[in-house]
């Protein structure tokens, strides 16, 4: 198949519209409209749905997303690999990660990466929402929460129990919990989105319900309200490693339950054509983490 019309499906979909694809491209619209089904023609399938206002993926279209995007890093790897200009990985790496986390741990490992790939860039997107990979076009996102059901693969990067924690000040104002139900007698600090505290009882999880007077949509809010004496929280531990270590923070052991682990893992598309860039920022995240 003709590269160039396969470039052509990939900006479709980022731009979800012909005539923007076609402005990019700097040809017209019936232009694009004809290389389209040329390269549907090929794979005997529709890949777009068209409507006069905007187009979508079909099912097929989705699915050969990824080998798409891997048919250009072949042909851009395969170019570099004799380009004597070209040092390191090269392409447009593309993830997606938690505010927090990626803050903390995925940001200050981009100088080094594009300083030893000169040929590589990065686009990093840091949210708390859970996004569509695949038709974000994201090359791995980074995931902490319980994974769903889904076609994506997970690479497991490092161990991440959860831990509750607090103040020093607060243990020592308002003592240390020693069961579930001493939670009752503090404040506790959670995330908006989590209503419950999850712990692990004989290899199973169980839950309980905690209330306080503080909740925020962010990791760094409820972090950060910790510290100063506020209640105790339950994070993970990559996301108050820093404050454990400081002496900021105080992990707290429950006598009747045990951390639940949230491993902090890299969901792929696929691992069929993975891109050198998108393996090699996976061990350098996994080497930092060690």
């Amino acid at each position: 198949m003709d590269l160039r019309d396969v470039q052509l499906f990939l900006i479709i979909t980022e731009t979800r519209s012909l005539t923007q694809a076609a402005r990019r491209l700097d040809v017209s619209p019936m232009a694009v409209s004809r290389r389209l089904a040329s390269l549907e023609r090929q794979l005997n399938t529709r890949l777009v749905q068209r409507t006069t206002r905007s187009v979508s993926l079909t099912q097929e279209g989705a699915e050969f997303l990824p080998y798409a995007r891997a048919l250009l890093e072949a042909e851009e790897g395969a170019r570099a690999l004799f380009d004597p200009k070209v040092k390191g990985v090269t392409g447009l790496l593309r993830v997606t990660a938690p505010s927090g986390f990626g803050q903390r741990h995925i940001l200050p490992l981009v100088p080094r990466l594009l300083a030893e790939n000169p040929a590589m860039r990065i686009d990093l997107q840091l949210s708390e929402a859970v996004v569509d990979i695949v038709g974000g076009g994201f090359d791995v996102a980074i995931r902490i929460a319980p994974l769903r059901d889904s076609g994506l693969v997970a690479r497991k990067i490092v161990d991440n129990p959860r831990v509750l924690c607090a103040s020093p000040a607060w243990l020592r104002d308002h003592g240390t919990p020693k069961t579930l139900a001493d939670l009752a007698d503090h404040h506790c600090l959670r995330l908006t989105s989590v209503l419950q505290w999850t712990f692990d009882l004989d290899g199973q999880p169980t839950s309980i319900s905690v209330d306080g007077r503080f909740s925020a949509s962010s990791v760094e809010s409820v972090r950060s309200l910790c510290v100063q004496g506020l209640g105790i929280a339950q994070l993970t531990l990559w996301d108050i490693k820093q404050e454990l270590q400081e002496g900021s923070l105080v992990a707290i052991s429950l006598a009747d339950v045990q951390p639940q682990n949230l491993p902090i893992q890299a969901l792929l598309p696929t691992t069929r054509y993975l891109p050198l860039r998108v393996s090699h920022f996976i061990d350098t995240l996994k080497a930092s983490l060690a």
